[in-house]
C-alpha cells in the first residue's frame, strides 16, 4: 500500500480512459495507488479497469458498483473504502486527467509542509506561467458560481468544482463521507459544508493553484448544468445553513 490512495470515479469511460498515463505514473511513482470505482457503466469500462488491476497488482484496485448512482455516490463509496486503507493520504481525481497525475506530488508535498492543513483542493487559476485552459463560458460561469458558494459557506473559496482533492487519512475526516450526499453535481460544496459544520476551521483548508489543467474532449458538463448547480447549492444551504452562520 502506497502513502497515497486516490479514488477515480468512472462511468462509461472505456473509450477515453487514459490507461497508459496511469501505467506510466505508477511505474515512476510507487507511493501512489488508485482505487477505480466503476459506477454502473454500460460499456466496457469494467473490463478496462480489470485489465489495469491485473497489470498493476497492489497498485490498482477496482470497486464495482452494479447500479449507476452518480459521481457523488461513486466518490463517496470509494472514499469510504480508501479511508479503511493504511494510506497516509486519500483523495479523489477525475478519470479524464484534466488535472494531470504529475500534480499529485505537489498535493502530498503541501500536506507534508503544512501539518495544520487537512484538505487540499486543486484550483484552476489562469495565472501567467500556468497552463490552465478552460472555455470562456465555463470560466465565467464558474466565477459566478464560486462567488455564490463563497457567500453560502462564508468562505472565500475560488474553485470548489475541480476534481482533484486530497485529505489526510483520519477518522474525523472519514465521517464526512459516511452519509450519502444530498446533491450530485455540487457534492464538493456539500463536503466543504460538512467540514465546516463539523467544527473544522477554514484554516485547515488549502486551495492549490494548478500548474496545468485542460478541458478534455467529451466532457459531460454542459452550460445548463450550472443552473442545476445553483438549485443544489440552495439545497445545501437549507440543510447546513444553520451550522454555517
Amino acid at each position: 500500500m502506497g502513502e497515497t490512495q486516490l479514488v477515480v470515479p468512472c462511468f462509461n469511460e472505456a473509450s477515453r480512459l487514459p490507461g497508459d498515463a496511469f501505467r506510466a505514473f505508477c511505474a515512476r511513482t510507487p507511493s501512489v495507488d488508485f482505487l477505480f470505482v466503476n459506477d454502473g457503466s454500460t460499456d466496457a469500462t469494467l473490463e478496462r479497469l480489470r485489465e489495469l488491476e491485473r497489470e498493476l497488482p497492489g497498485r490498482v484496485g477496482v470497486l464495482d458498483l452494479e447500479r449507476n448512482g452518480g459521481k457523488a455516490e461513486a466518490v463517496r463509496r470509494g472514499m469510504c473504502t480508501a479511508f479503511k486503507s493504511s494510506a497516509e493520504h486519500v483523495g479523489y481525481w477525475d478519470a479524464d486527467l484534466a488535472t494531470p497525475l504529475d500534480e499529485i506530488p505537489r498535493f502530498t508535498s503541501l500536506l507534508a509542509a503544512r501539518p495544520h492543513v487537512e484538505l487540499v483542493m486543486g484550483a484552476r487559476v489562469q495565472l501567467l506561467g500556468r497552463r490552465v485552459r478552460r472555455s470562456p463560458v465555463r470560466h465565467y460561469l464558474g466565477r459566478v458560481f464560486a462567488t455564490a458558494v463563497s457567500q453560502v459557506l462564508h468562505l472565500p473559496v475560488y474553485d470548489t468544482q475541480c476534481g482533484a482533492k486530497l485529505l489526510r487519512n483520519r477518522p474525523e475526516l472519514a465521517v464526512l463521507f459516511e452519509a450519502p450526499f444530498c446533491v450530485n453535481w455540487t457534492f464538493d460544496v456539500e463536503l466543504l459544508a460538512r467540514f465546516l459544520a463539523a467544527g473544522r476551521g477554514a484554516g485547515a483548508l488549502y486551495e492549490l493553484p494548478l500548474e496545468c489543467w485542460e478541458d478534455v474532449a467529451g466532457s459531460r458538463v454542459r452550460a445548463t448544468d450550472f443552473f442545476v448547480a445553483f438549485v443544489e447549492v440552495a439545497r445545501i444551504w437549507s440543510r447546513y445553513g444553520g451550522a454555517l452562520s
